[in-house]
């Protein structure tokens, strides 16, 4: 007994280290330095009295984002007086000299080369710097995708291939993709008259998730899995699983839930007349008599044959959901379900079971009258648009009084 316990001991600390190790190693993204408590500043207020490059004088000449951009004392001294011991509290907070943090980019950028395009400004990229204090501040500060892609979209001036800005390709993702819903809404946003999605992908790009399986075999295990349209062009050749990118791994659970509740239109990737069937494969291949069916199929009361007994409850889904009932009983190889039973062979009324209410399109000059085609003629098949008038189905509406 005692040396369950320390095992369980063992292995309750084991677990909590596991977890410390896990959270502390994860990686989290970095909050930008903001600066905001090691200096006084205000670009809204200087706005107002210098220009840009006033302050930022490197900047003209900077080929990376690596170089010192930020104003030195130097570029205060035009305005104020550094070297005034009395005047370092308009700028300093007491006792703090700190430098200024710089943020570490992940892009390559040339400032000096995009400046020398005629028209451009910094006010071009950094945009709402002359309402805010610190420049952290305004969600345009830094430039967004969309406001390089006026130029970098390979039609006008520049490529936008990835690498030419981007240091790492990996895991590139504007902050709205970022939410969890994205996967789930994100066609929604693809919907919307000015959606911006070809920035980054091409027509390709909706396939490489969007792929449609007949069925999953792969054992799930490294060197076997499912994985549409790869290997990827990832320099050193990982492979990567696709397939949970739009269902979960256990999917094949729960994609009942969503079939019923109409969420997703499974046909926009799916052929049900097929696809369905690879699971839920009938016996001797004949949807309509046999193979998996539902709980409710299996009540006493699904199925009831009379007068008045209003078929039971298949009748009452099928008004309810004709569609539901569809994505079994009208794939491949299945007999047209329906008419196993609603059938008028006889042309008697009253002989099978009741299809259409009383009097239905009695006052129509339908198809039937004329076009052998009529769909009528898939049950009613005792009757033809050369049927003597006023007997079998023909009756049903105009009775013997035709004949008189």
């Amino acid at each position: 007994m005692q040396k369950l316990k320390v095992l369980y001991l063992f292995v309750f600390f084991g677990l909590v280290v596991f977890l410390l190790v896990g959270a502390f190693s994860s990686q989290k993204e970095e909050l930008p330095n903001t600066n905001e408590g090691r200096i006084k500043f205000s670009h809204s207020l200087h706005n107002d009295l210098v220009d840009c490059q006033t302050c930022h004088s490197a900047v003209s000449q900077s080929v990376s984002l690596k170089d010192p951009l930020f104003p030195n004392h130097d570029n205060c001294a035009d305005c104020h007086e550094v070297d005034n011991d009395d005047e370092c509290s308009t700028c300093h907070y007491d006792d703090t000299y700190e430098a200024l943090v710089k943020s570490e980019s992940g892009l390559l950028f040339n400032h000096k080369l995009h400046l020398a395009n005629e028209g451009t400004t910094c006010e071009s990229c950094h945009k709402g710097l002359s309402e805010v204090d610190y420049s952290w501040q305004s969600a345009s500060a830094l430039p967004q995708m969309a406001s390089c892609y006026t130029c970098h979209n390979d039609k006008t001036v520049a490529s936008n291939a990835c690498e030419g800005c981007h240091i790492s390709t990996v895991n590139l993702l504007p902050q709205d993709h970022k939410v969890v819903s994205f996967a789930k809404n994100h066609k929604f946003a693809a919907q919307e008259f000015n959606a911006n999605c070809v920035m980054c992908h091409d027509n390709q790009s909706c396939e490489d998730c969007h792929v449609a399986t007949t069925g999953i075999t792969e054992t799930n295990t490294l060197n076997n899995f499912y994985q549409p349209y790869y290997p990827s062009n990832f320099v050193d050749g990982a492979k990567v699983q696709a397939i949970n990118r739009v269902h979960e791994l256990n999917y094949r659970f729960s994609h009942g839930i969503d079939s019923r509740g109409k969420t997703a239109e499974c046909q926009t990737c799916h052929q049900v007349e097929t696809f369905c069937a690879e699971c839920h494969q009938s016996e001797d291949q004949d949807f309509a008599f046999g193979g998996i069916v539902p709980a409710s199929h299996l009540k006493s009361t699904f199925k009831t044959i009379g007068v008045g007994s209003g078929g039971g409850d298949h009748a009452v889904l099928a008004r309810r959901d004709i569609e539901s009932c569809m994505s079994c009983h009208d794939v491949n190889g299945a007999d047209p379900t329906c008419i196993t039973c609603h059938l008028d062979s006889d042309g008697i009324k009253g002989t099978n079971p009741k299809t259409h209410p009383a009097g239905f399109m009695s006052g129509e000059e339908g198809d039937w009258h004329n076009d052998y085609n009529s769909i009528c003629y898939n049950c009613h098949t005792s009757a033809s648009p050369q049927s003597q008038p006023g007997l079998g189905f023909c009756g049903y509406c105009h009775g013997t009084k035709v004949n008189d």
